[in-house]
């Protein structure tokens, strides 16, 4: 997992980070408020110490710009300070900071602390792939799915950038479970998202929308490049087959295809 420490100080820095060299973690370090803010913006981390008493832009400024970021807004922070007034705890707190640490802090607290966090912080993570994957596919769910459109389309409005929509329905899915059994049909299913998902590019979203249709959001592409795509997801379908006995039980998909320029000609 990866720590972001942000101090003015390069002496705060360097001690910070020996005290968490012990730590199973990648540490990354920033000097500013401005510096911090890339950096989370970079990296991702899955922590981040910030210290409160900064020039320019300070550590609660730097909280509150962490937060109204919906790609950031997940990471834990603890703040450092060299304050112990109720007053300012209670500010980082309720901005959002999961904890508060005063300098000059002991190491053993600042580890306790910091695992703590990240122990929470693990724990967040496996709740919302919980909430964003099918567990029958390993693909993005409807939920993970509507979100990535809505966020897809804003950029497109934006930027003036293509978007396809690929929407796959397997054919007479029904006539499978009712012959063969659910089993079969699950097996069948998860073929299937094997199947479109090595299909896709990496900017690709592949889920399962529902039932026995599957959904493909298409960045940066026009309808036509989305249409190949349906062409190869086709192709690699009609190579799935489920052993069932001496047979091998397969099946067929229809596509449809949209976008952008066909959304905004209604």
């Amino acid at each position: 997992m990866k720590v972001l420490i942000v101090d003015d100080s390069p002496q705060a820095l360097a001690l910070a980070r020996a005290r968490l060299a012990e730590e199973d973690v990648d540490i990354i370090c920033a000097d500013g408020g401005e510096a911090g803010l890339h950096a989370a913006e970079e990296h991702k981390p899955d922590l981040i110490l910030l210290d409160v008493d900064m020039p320019e832009l300070s550590g609660f400024d730097v909280c509150r710009a962490l937060k109204n970021d919906n790609k950031l807004d997940l990471i834990p922070v603890i703040f450092l300070s060299g304050s112990d007034e109720a007053q300012a705890k209670i500010t980082g707190l309720e901005l959002g900071a999961v904890d508060y640490v005063t300098k000059p802090f002991d190491a053993f607290e600042l580890r306790a602390r910091v695992r703590a966090a990240l122990r929470t912080k693990r724990l967040q993570d496996m709740l919302i792939e919980k909430a964003h994957i099918d567990p029958l596919t390993g693909l993005s769910n409807r939920l993970a799915m509507m979100e990535k459109l809505d966020q897809e389309w804003n950029r497109t409005l934006r930027h003036g950038r293509s978007l396809s929509f690929v929407m796959i329905d397997v054919d007479f899915f029904k006539q499978v479970n009712d012959t063969y059994g659910h089993v079969v049909g699950d097996r069948l299913l998860q073929g299937f998202g094997r199947s479109i998902m090595a299909s896709c590019r990496n900017i690709d979203l592949p889920a399962r929308y529902g039932g026995e249709e599957f959904a493909i959001i298409v960045p940066d592409a026009p309808a036509q490049q989305a249409a190949m795509l349906a062409q190869r997801c086709r192709a690699a379908i009609s190579q799935v087959a489920v052993p069932v006995g001496e047979n091998t039980v397969q099946a067929t998909a229809s596509f449809g295809v949209a976008d952008t320029a066909l959304a905004r000609s209604q």
